[in-house]
């Protein structure tokens, strides 16, 4: 276990009294040109520019049926149910999320030791990196509810302490993503401005917001800028398929109303130099099992 340092300059300021959108003042791509990796020269200035790429197939479909039964019996098991890293749906009852499930499950530790996986997160980063969040997703048909427009790096900053934008997430489809099945959405480009949000964070705002996100919400009005700026790309892909998107990438979900499951495993990877400090605009942290204190390198 390291010990968090002492929290720096806020660069990123949020959760004030008024909404403001400002360039970032971080790279994207934080490694010299030509670091060796899994990501070519050109994928690369792809993901600069966009803040995403998506793979069309990261895990064969061998593999696959491996992390999908481990998904499964990790959402049908009691205890797991029970226990507190496990979000369910507010209507149905049903596992929504599981977190710290690189803890939980050896099947899916493997997984983010994968050279596939973390060399990717280190060829963006330009450093060792460390697990910040991990997760199942299931959002099964017939109602399952979507994630509002977010950047995950606002929440980060304000209720976990990340000081830069040094962080990068992969998410991995165990089901067919569809147009029509609640898949993801970012605005390509819009990790480019921080979208300081308006409004205090409630004390152990994570208990609410897992379900049904309220503090650090973006406008109307902001979103429209972004949106018409930037436009929507809605990704689709088989399983095995993945995204990999930087942390400050405008993005959202839709409701599931199809019969058809949409799941994933979710990886957050950030810089062993850039670990969390106190919070930013949360009078607490929020629990170890969704941003980490442990900032122990991937090995």
């Amino acid at each position: 276990m390291t010990t968090a340092p002492e929290r720096t300059a806020d660069l990123y300021p949020t959760r004030g009294a008024t909404e403001v959108i400002t360039p970032r003042q971080d790279p994207v791509v934080w490694s010299q040109p030509g670091t060796a990796g899994p990501f070519q020269p050109s994928e690369l200035s792809d993901f600069e520019r966009d803040g995403f790429f998506a793979i069309e197939e990261l895990l064969t479909p061998d593999e696959v049926t491996v992390y999908r039964a481990e998904l499964d019996r990790l959402t049908h098991d009691p205890e797991v149910k029970a226990d507190p890293r496990s979000i369910v749906e507010a209507k149905s009852d049903k596992v929504r999320s599981v977190f710290e499930v690189h803890k939980i499950s050896e099947v899916f530790a493997k997984l983010v030791r994968d050279p596939r996986v973390v060399g990717r997160a280190r060829q963006i980063l330009g450093s060792d990196v460390y697990v910040h969040q991990s997760r199942i997703n299931v959002k099964p048909g017939f109602g399952a509810s979507g994630f509002y427009w977010h950047s995950d790096f606002e929440t980060w900053h304000a209720e976990d302490g990340l000081p830069n934008m040094r962080t990068v997430s992969i998410s991995i489809a165990l089901t067919e993503n569809y147009d029509t099945n609640g898949g993801l959405m970012i605005m390509p480009g819009s990790h480019k401005f921080f979208l300081g949000c308006a409004g205090e964070t409630p004390k152990d705002n994570y208990k609410r917001s897992l379900q049904m996100q309220d503090a650090g919400i973006p406008t109307d009005e902001a979103l429209t800028k972004l949106a018409d700026r930037h436009g929507i790309r809605l990704f689709t892909g088989k399983a095995g398929s993945a995204t990999v998107f930087d942390c400050n990438a405008m993005h959202g979900s839709g409701d599931n109303i199809t019969p058809y499951p949409r799941s994933n495993v979710f990886i957050v990877f950030n810089s062993v130099e850039n670990p969390a400090a106190e919070p930013f605009a949360a009078p607490v942290r929020r629990p170890e099992y969704i941003g980490a204190r442990d900032f122990t390198p991937v090995k």
